[in-house]
């Protein structure tokens, strides 16, 4: 690899590292300091799965998040990763199990206030809606489970022995499937703001295609790994020990809650699922395990009434919750200085300007789309670049709906993308259908302004890339069309070294 590649991807690796020496605490933390599982079998056990969650089911969740903020070029990303990979170390090292997904979060809305960019409101409410929603569903969970449990042990005593036996293996495998969603879930975190501007290609290895985004996932992974073996024994006492004392069982049950969450949030199939039945589905967008594991030990609490109520360090708990405020606010403000920095400094791009423009094409777009009807005064024709500056020329040209702004504002942008046959042996066949690549293969040589405009040609070249009516089953299709979509104008656009 080129070294200032890894020089760029640094950051995210530090950010990896540092999430692995704190999250491994939320999986095998309970189970260590119960004294259930040694640490190096729990290390080793962690790392493993964890590295196939990340690089088999990673990417549903790290698409949610880059609705957020698309940080587009290299140096941005290597900003954003560094200010949150920073702020988890130094929570990490005074010991609390502080929340990774707020610390991205917050370097990612630091980047989108000094870059101009705008910041997606309905994402960043879903993902804040989290941080309440994750620990009270972990709560739940666990005190419900926790008092099952107990109630069978209560009508079918089990031999002691076989009791330790069977808790020590359902610590395990309970502690495998909580690193594999541990993996799916939050390598979008670590990884997920390198995907616009990654610098890997497709590979193919045998009749396998190595993508782009499961390279980086894989680097991630590697990264995390590293974390857990070298750092993470004193968050797992101070999630394990120090919050609440957890007997074997109720260690079990911790991490089985947990994983549950980590799951909802990161299952495509249980995405589908709901949407198949005509309910609202739960977001797939990166949940913070720590805020997960402290609810679930809460519920344990909770399901003791009073006398476990009182055990609880609530000294410790106020400095958790503490730490969770003040991360993505430190991850905002660090990342916001240091961009400055990189920028005017070191002479780095940390933002690939995106220019936006509503030419004859765009309107006519527009009004066969019923989104906008009639003329754009001086507005038209002008390239503008940046969302925000170019949201505020058109409000001053034409008030608009917030819903219609967003949508002109989608229309007008320029990605400019050439279908290059060059390119077509790289494309990614596991992702893409062969009836798709076909349809892809029939624009060569053609080249597009505008993302609808390539959206328009494959539909016109195949049903496989056409949308229909609105309805539960047909939304899922249309959102894996808009991920294809954005894979190919990343794999096809025009242009030269973002970084």
């Amino acid at each position: 690899m080129d070294p200032v590649l890894l020089l760029y991807l640094s950051s995210g690796l530090l950010l990896g590292w540092s999430l692995g020496a704190n999250d491994a605490a939320n999986v095998f933390g309970t189970a260590v300091a119960s004294r259930m599982i040694r640490f190096r079998t729990a290390a080793t056990l962690c790392s493993l799965f964890l590295l196939a969650g990340a690089v088999v089911s990673g990417a549903g969740a790290a698409h949610g998040l880059g609705k957020l903020g698309s940080v587009n070029a290299l140096g941005g990303s290597f900003t954003v990763c560094l200010c949150a990979g920073l702020t988890v170390l130094w929570m990490t090292r005074v010991g609390l199990p502080v929340s990774t997904t707020q610390a991205i979060v917050g370097a990612i809305l630091g980047w989108n206030w000094f870059t101009g960019s705008l910041t997606d409101r309905d994402t960043l409410i879903k993902i804040a809606s989290t941080w309440v929603a994750c620990p009270a569903l972990a709560a739940i969970f666990s005190a419900c489970l926790y008092g099952l449990l107990v109630l069978l042990i209560r009508l079918h005593p089990p031999h002691m022995l076989s009791l330790d036996r069977n808790t020590r293996l359902g610590l395990l495998l309970a502690g495998m499937l909580g690193s594999y969603a541990l993996g799916a879930n939050n390598i979008g975190n670590v990884m997920g703001v390198f995907i616009e501007s990654s610098p890997f290609t497709a590979v193919r290895i045998g009749g396998f295609t190595f993508t782009a985004v499961q390279q980086l996932f894989l680097l991630g992974s590697l990264a995390i790994a590293l974390g857990v073996f070298t750092y993470s024994r004193q968050v797992m006492l101070t999630v394990g020990r120090n919050l609440v004392p957890l007997s074997p069982l109720a260690a079990f049950v911790v991490v089985v809650s947990h994983s549950m969450v980590l799951v909802l949030f990161s299952s495509r199939t249980l995405e589908e699922l709901l949407l198949r039945q005509g309910l609202p589905p739960i977001p797939l967008i990166p949940v913070s395990s720590s805020q997960a594991v402290i609810g679930a030990v809460i519920g344990i609490a909770l399901s003791r009434g009073l006398a476990g109520l009182q055990l609880v360090q609530w000294r410790t708990l106020a400095g958790v919750a503490g730490g969770w405020i003040a991360t993505p606010i430190a991850a905002g403000l660090g990342c916001f200085v240091l961009l400055f920095f990189v920028q005017n400094v070191f002479n780095q791009r940390v933002q690939v300007p995106r220019n936006h423009v509503l030419d004859a094409p765009v309107l006519d777009y527009l009004a066969r789309a019923g989104t906008l009807r009639g003329g754009v005064g001086s507005l038209q024709d002008r390239e503008i670049e940046g969302e925000l500056a170019f949201l505020r020329a058109l409000r001053e040209e034409r008030p608009l709906p917030r819903k219609v702004e967003l949508e002109v504002l989608q229309a007008a942008r320029l990605v400019p993308t050439s279908i290059d046959s060059a390119r077509f042996e790289r494309l990614d066949t596991l992702y893409l259908s062969d009836v798709e690549i076909e349809a892809i293969m029939t624009l060569e040589g053609r080249s597009f302004q505008h993302r609808w405009q390539l959206e328009e040609a494959l539909a016109d070249a195949s049903p496989a890339w056409r949308r229909a009516s609105d309805t539960p089953l047909l939304r899922i299709r249309g959102k894996k069309i808009d991920e294809k979509l954005d894979y190919l104008c990343r794999f096809f656009r025009i242009t030269g070294k973002e970084w």
